[in-house]
């Protein structure tokens, strides 16, 4: 992937909303003739869902736009290495939903991550069962369905989104398919890429030290963490330290990092 002027790349505020929460989301970010075509083509496609990032020249434009560029490169690099696609489809009345997991085996890696894009081609308001996500769980490791036992968790999010939309997500992030109760197919294509390099210094950095960062920090405590919110936080002021490449800034709760002589 070509390198992106650093104008497209992601901003300290954007990043670190995703530190915080596990996603970030971009929304309407396609032009509506790209979403129309796109939708077109998933409605008459007759393949695998494996195959249609191959098989797709919409799909690529997509995925090749600056801002969606910017934003990949942010999260995995210059040089991503492709994990797996795929094209999520829920008919119709399918009121089956799929229970609570986290795309990915337990993880050896401290802090490295591969990203999920989802792609809506379509509006999907909330009816349709789109995407359900527990912000700030993506540094909880699990294996797999080994948390399909829970279904509704407080603070979880359903990815509402508008056509052109798409979401971000750290592979590691709880979330699950829900019920589709309108009378149209629901469409949503996933792209995964591993990174190709250090996730370190990979967004636009400037002011990843600021108090409007700071105060993305401040506000990090998931209800779901219990007791342990102080420790889900200062783990996430850890992750903080790995995107910026910067190990002493400290957005941890009243500063326990650097008290902590870490």
């Amino acid at each position: 992937m070509s390198s992106i002027e650093k104008q497209h790349l992601l901003t300290a505020k954007q990043m670190a909303e995703f530190a915080v929460n596990g996603f970030l989301r971009l929304d309407e970010v396609v032009p509506q003739e790209l979403n129309e075509a796109a939708y077109k083509e998933q409605r008459e496609f007759q393949g695998n869902g494996s195959t249609y990032w191959n098989e797709s020249k919409v799909i690529q434009d997509i995925f090749n736009l600056p801002q969606v560029k910017g934003a990949l490169q942010s999260f995995v690099g210059q040089y991503p290495i492709y994990d797996h696609s795929f094209m999520h489809i829920v008919r119709a009345k399918h009121l089956k939903g799929q229970g609570y997991h986290a795309d990915s085996v337990i993880d050896t890696r401290p802090f490295g991550y591969d990203i999920q894009a989802f792609y809506f081609s379509h509006d999907a308001p909330d009816e349709m069962g789109p995407t359900l996500v527990l912000p700030g769980s993506h540094l909880r490791k699990v294996s797999n369905g080994s948390i399909s036992r829970y279904k509704n968790i407080v603070g979880q999010k359903r990815m509402v989104a508008k056509a052109g939309t798409i979401g971000f997500l750290h592979h590691g992030i709880w979330h699950c398919a829900q019920p589709n109760h309108t009378d149209e197919t629901r469409y949503v294509f996933k792209l995964r890429l591993r990174p190709g390099q250090e996730q370190r210094n990979l967004f636009n950095t400037d002011g990843y030290n600021s108090e409007e960062v700071r105060e993305v920090f401040k506000k990090a405590y998931h209800p779901w963490c219990g007791d342990e919110a102080r420790v889900n936080q200062i783990q996430t002021a850890k992750f903080w330290r790995f995107l910026c490449g910067d190990d002493k800034v400290d957005t941890s709760f009243e500063g326990a990092l650097t008290r902590m002589g870490l």
